[in-house]
Parts: C-alpha cells; structure tokens; sequence
C-alpha cells in the first residue's frame, strides 16, 4: 500500500467536501418550495374590504403565550 503526503489527502478531502456541498446546496434550491404555496393563477384575490379587515384577534391561546412568556406588564 502506498503512503500518501498528509497534504494531498487533505486536498482530495476539501475537494469532495466542496462537491458535495455544492451538490446538495443546487438540490435543495432546485426542490425548494413551500408547502402553502398557491399557483398565481389560482390565487384568490384580496378585495379592498379584507385587505382592510382586522387580523389580529386576541384569543385564549394569545393571552396564554403572553401569559406563560412573561410578556405581561
């Protein structure tokens, strides 16, 4: 078996821990999407009055979280 130099293996180990990291990096953008996601043309269209609408409603699991995170004054 031969030996090889400590510096020729670290470069052969860099260079497939590159190309990996490469690949899996062009993978994962390629397929990344989100699971919500709505084509645009099936999207439903806001009208001006829900655009408008209030969206926050302080229910009993709000007030929980604030409560038990010390949020409260």
């Amino acid at each position: 078996m031969r030996e090889t130099p400590p510096a020729e293996r670290r470069g052969f180990l860099r260079a497939l821990g590159l190309g990996t990291a490469a690949a899996a990096s062009t993978a994962s953008g390629a397929l990344a999407q989100r699971a919500d996601a709505v084509p645009p043309g099936q999207a439903a269209k806001e009208t001006d009055v829900q655009r408008r609408a209030a969206r926050y409603v302080e229910s009993a699991e709000v007030k929980a979280f604030y409560r038990t995170n010390g949020y409260e004054q």
